[in-house]
């Protein structure tokens, strides 16, 4: 059974996102907001539906898909246009969206590359595409929840293969892909260790600008903090070794 598999009949997944603070999960839907009234947007990975109500209680028109049999069958109850699939291929026409997004959802999916084309394809051009992941790369941080981001060894090691990865990105554009890691199976159930690849702002950004967008916004901070501390976390390019990846993009072809 695949990674993706395992969360089909995964209980205690819906159980840990049904107590999700809305304030983990505020600035990603805000921001996934369609500018366009009453427009189209969907939540891939939309859990029990949080986002989903969110953006459907502003006046857009939200749909959600999850491979999780529990969490759609909550979802359904905010909103009957979530839906289960397959994890690989989102099951909506080119261009159908004005705002897609995937909170949490890329450093658990078998092919990360193929999945950030999926969400690019059915975005509208013009549409946003907001990604935002862990930041397993971090060099700097606290609260490093993850054993690839603990310790000076690991964060020195995080430093090289980023830099491994820009020259790559040079030398060889085509032959870039995230790293992979083994996931991390605790009791009770906690996805963010479980990730399976190695989420980062780099090649989350190389990856959306390849397949069409332009990357308007890379911040270090995935919630709202006070405005002060967001813009001195994100005014330098240190916000891309640091925390988090929070990734908006806006389909330019």
């Amino acid at each position: 059974m695949g990674h993706q598999e395992s969360y089909r009949q995964n209980e205690a997944y819906a159980q840990f996102l049904a107590g999700w603070d809305e304030k983990f999960y505020a600035k990603y839907a805000d921001t996934l907001r369609p500018q366009v009234p009453s427009g189209k947007v969907l939540d891939v990975g939309c859990g029990v539906g949080q986002v989903v109500a969110r953006l459907q209680s502003a006046g857009f028109e939200a749909y959600g898909v999850d491979v999780s049999e529990p969490n759609i069958e909550r979802a359904k109850t905010v909103c009957s246009r979530c839906q289960l699939y397959d994890g690989k291929t989102v099951p909506f026409a080119d261009q159908f969206f004005d705002s897609v997004g995937a909170l949490n959802v890329l450093e658990h999916v078998e092919q990360p590359e193929d999945f950030l084309r999926e969400l690019v394809r059915v975005t509208k051009i013009g549409g946003r595409v907001l990604v935002s992941s862990p930041n397993f790369f971090r060099v700097f941080g606290f609260r490093d929840y993850h054993p690839k981001m603990r310790g000076v060894r690991n964060k020195w090691r995080n430093w090289k293969r980023l830099h491994q990865k820009r020259q790559q990105m040079r030398s060889d554009p085509g032959s870039v892909r995230f790293d992979h890691m083994a996931p991390i199976v605790k009791e009770p159930f906690t996805p963010d260790d479980d990730a399976i690849v190695a989420t980062n702002p780099v090649e989350m950004k190389f990856f959306l600008e390849r397949f069409g967008c332009s990357v308007e916004r890379v911040e270090c901070t995935d919630r709202y903090v006070s405005k002060p501390i967001d813009l001195i976390l994100n005014l330098t390019p240190a916000r891309y070794v640091m925390f988090n990846s929070f990734l908006v993009g806006r389909r330019l072809r």
